[in-house]
């Protein structure tokens, strides 16, 4: 799950040590989709996502939504969502839009540990992002997605949402989604079931040592990658929550990580839950 933006910008080049990866559907979603879809008509279901990471039971992360992105190119990548009430999900602005990618439409997938198969399945296309995300520096990366009422199960949850000042620095949270499970991964996967690892969130001031000031803001959260496992290509727009599945919260939503892969041991990047949270409400 290794956190699926590589912003290679001139300017956060400049300033960064770590550079990231600006187009994700074109680099990133669009093959992984494309892998992930053979894999599961080949019936080639036998492990995890995420790297370094463990598969997830069916329930485990009962608010998570996979996402199949419907591009304007007619091509379709893959990213994660949040399920906050029975006709909202927050996800990840560069999901919808991106400098060289527009979506028309998500599949939203509830319910289930497969991203083509199983569950509850929605599309639309109405998708608020925020009005100050910039596609250029991964500021104020989220957005909300609106589809038709689902009904509540022990698979399909809501998840809350992180409120008041908690920074979360050094307490384990919980990513999980359907991305690459390592950097090498380039042919067919053989594990095309939804997966999740512990990460532990650092404090911003560490963050911005490696990515700099201009991406790492203060409506940034990142977590540091311990014995090769993080987030990484296809995790975008995906959970960071703490908790158990029937009192999750969610702090962090998937945003960005290195280009130089999810095995570099460098920082995951979410948009802070405690930053949009009246933003969020305010729309649900």
């Amino acid at each position: 799950m290794r956190v699926f933006i590589v912003i290679a910008t001139l300017l956060a080049a400049a300033i960064a040590k770590e550079p990231i990866t600006l187009d994700y559907h074109n680099e990133i979603g669009i093959p992984l989709a494309t892998k992930i879809k053979r894999a599961e008509e080949a019936h080639d279901f036998d492990g995890a996502r995420i790297v370094g990471g463990r598969p997830a039971a069916l329930g485990a992360y009962p608010y998570l939504g996979g996402l199949l992105v419907h591009l304007t190119s007619g091509h379709t990548s893959a990213c994660g969502s949040s399920l906050v009430t029975t006709s909202k999900l927050v996800t990840a602005a560069h999901c919808w839009t991106t400098p060289a990618s527009q979506a028309t439409y998500f599949t939203v997938v509830l319910g289930s540990i497969r991203l083509y198969s199983g569950g509850v399945r929605l599309n639309t296309n109405r998708v608020e992002i925020h009005a100050n995300y910039d596609s250029w520096s991964w500021n104020n990366d989220i957005a909300i997605i609106t589809i038709q009422p689902v009904s509540l199960s022990n698979n399909i949850r809501l998840i809350a949402l992180a409120s008041g000042s908690n920074s979360y620095a050094g307490v384990w949270a919980n990513a999980a989604g359907f991305g690459r499970t390592s950097d090498s991964q380039t042919n067919v996967p053989q594990d095309t079931v939804l997966n999740h690892v512990s990460l532990r969130v650092m404090t911003n001031a560490e963050c911005r040592n490696l990515y700099g000031p201009i991406l790492v803001i203060d409506s940034v959260l990142c977590t540091t990658a311990p014995r090769g496992q993080n987030t990484c290509g296809g995790d975008s727009g995906g959970p960071l929550s703490i908790g158990s599945p029937s009192s999750a919260v969610l702090i962090g939503v998937t945003s960005f990580g290195s280009a130089n892969g999810c095995e570099s041991g460098a920082p995951s990047g979410f948009s802070r839950i405690t930053a949009f949270n009246s933003w969020i409400r305010s729309r649900i």
